[in-house]
């Protein structure tokens, strides 16, 4: 069985950096260089995303403390609830 595999021209690879490298933050973009490596930039990449997820967990524990202390009931509940059903 053989698949055929489609290639990406070099000029399209560059353009794919260069938008991931739009991606990232400021904080995160290192300034004085016009271009980093495509290496460099996939490990800053790599380091955001795990930035960005163990945020959503820290973010997630807390709101399950939050919900745990409130009344299931309250209006406050039904605004958390309606928030995250959007």
């Amino acid at each position: 069985m053989s698949s055929r595999r489609s290639r990406i021209s070099e000029e399209e690879i560059n353009e794919l950096i260069s938008k991931l490298h739009s991606l990232l933050p400021e904080s995160r973009r290192r300034s004085g260089a016009s271009r980093a490596s495509a290496a460099k930039l996939l490990k800053e990449t790599c380091s955001y995303i795990k930035s960005l997820n163990r945020e959503v967990n820290d973010l997630s524990d807390r709101l399950s403390d939050l919900m745990a202390t409130m009344d299931t009931n309250s209006a406050q509940a039904e605004i958390i609830r309606e928030l995250l059903r959007s």
